[in-house]
């Protein structure tokens, strides 16, 4: 099965592949669902198709909101600039641009995006007949759903969510965000109003079910009814793979380059049946993350209110901070750095790599650019470490979080 990893800007694409990823998604800095991610341009895909030639990774282009009428005509413009993009398929969900990379790239590579909500094998045998090669699941697929599908169109490719952050809507098709902060979430610009915590006055039990409570607990006089918990299928990728998936993908494209990094992985030595794969899995519950489910794919009921087994009962669940990247050397254990987080001496750090699970440093010096001891580093400002330990380029810098619960 491919592992297919996200990737919001060039620096997270190169940690998608180096960690492990068969397969990259991102986003254009236009239509794309993920519209607050750094998304690339122009010149990002010049640097990502040189990097995939080198490399031989696949990569994708999210190209998957639901298009008004004027952004169909942009896109029937647009579309002739990308025929020389790096792209080995296209993410959709709008069927409006079907005929548009007919006309316009007839060779191209097209992918339902799990925005369209395919969930049957009529479905999935209709979007085959018009030429998508791989269809993206909806998230309420069950493995039933997805053997029975795969049996019946077994020339179609089926990738699913095995990782990352589950929608209280079907597939994400959500008005609440457009509604309570006018940004619509079905072109990109979500504004996560599901995890927003809210106050509740009174009980909550629909009229036509008396004595069927909703499950409502408050927090400081706010709840989170409404946040759904995230998915994680690590434990059950043979399941996956007899149901008949072609791709797993991890959603996060707006997530840390840290999250891309360890969550690929991890899923990477699972896969590969690493004899120390758990050590890499147990990274997935150190990274920041709500609480875990396994989603619909066990089964569940059309007419579930449990928003994905009962919503999360509680914020960001975090073990570590991600710190920064090992940029390059600038002398004899000397490396330049890109802070990303609260870079304090006297730290423990730890530094990872794709085949190295962690080696822990408390014998290190911050250096300014004039190469002179400083207590920290500021975010996203230039500045280096002195080390004795054998890191190299894109190695990442972690330690342990702080604060370990964000609500």
């Amino acid at each position: 099965m491919e592992l297919l990893s996200p990737a919001g800007n060039l620096a997270k694409l190169k940690t998608a592949y180096a960690f492990g990823a068969d397969a990259a998604y991102i986003g254009l800095e236009r239509w794309s669902m993920r519209h607050n991610a750094d998304n690339f341009t122009p010149a990002d895909l010049i640097e990502a198709g040189k990097l995939k030639k080198a490399l031989g990774q696949r990569l994708y282009c999210a190209m998957n909101i639901l298009f008004s009428e004027d952004e169909i005509s942009e896109a029937d413009a647009f579309l002739p600039s990308l025929k020389d993009a790096p792209f080995d398929a296209y993410i959709i969900s709008d069927l409006g641009l079907v005929p548009l990379f007919a006309k316009h790239m007839p060779d191209v590579e097209l992918h339902l995006s799990t925005q369209a909500s395919c969930l049957n094998s009529s479905a999935a045998r209709f979007y085959h007949s018009l030429g998508f090669k791989r269809v993206i699941l909806g998230r309420e697929a069950t493995l039933d759903d997805i053997k029975r599908i795969k049996d019946a169109v077994p020339d179609l490719q089926l990738e699913a969510f095995v990782h990352g952050a589950m929608c209280m809507a079907y597939s994400g098709r959500c008005l609440l965000s457009a509604h309570l902060a006018g940004r619509s979430a079905n072109k990109g610009d979500c504004a996560h109003t599901c995890r927003w915590r809210y106050r509740f006055r009174g009980e909550l039990e629909e009229a036509e079910r008396p004595g069927i409570w909703y499950p409502v607990e408050e927090d400081h006089d706010h709840t989170v009814i409404l946040s759904s918990k995230d998915l994680c299928m690590i434990d059950h990728l043979d399941e996956l793979k007899d149901a008949g998936l072609d791709s797993l993908k991890i959603e996060g494209r707006m997530k840390s380059l840290m999250y891309t990094a360890l969550v690929t992985r991890a899923y990477r030595k699972a896969l590969d049946g690493a004899a120390d794969a758990d050590i890499y899995r147990q990274d997935l519950f150190d990274i920041s993350h709500r609480e875990y489910t396994t989603g619909f794919f066990f089964g569940h009921e059309a007419t579930d209110t449990r928003l994905v087994d009962e919503p999360t009962s509680y914020g960001y669940h975090r073990e570590y901070e991600f710190l920064g990247t090992f940029t390059h050397q600038a002398g004899p254990g000397i490396w330049e750095i890109d802070p990303r987080g609260p870079f304090r001496a006297g730290r423990r750090l730890e530094y990872i790599a794709p085949d190295v699970h962690h080696l822990e440093d408390d014998d290190y010096q911050l250096l300014d650019v004039d190469m002179q001891p400083v207590d920290k580093l500021d975010h996203c400002k230039r500045g280096f470490i002195k080390t004795m330990l054998p890191v190299q380029e894109g190695w990442i810098i972690r330690a342990e979080a702080s604060k370990k619960t964000i609500n």
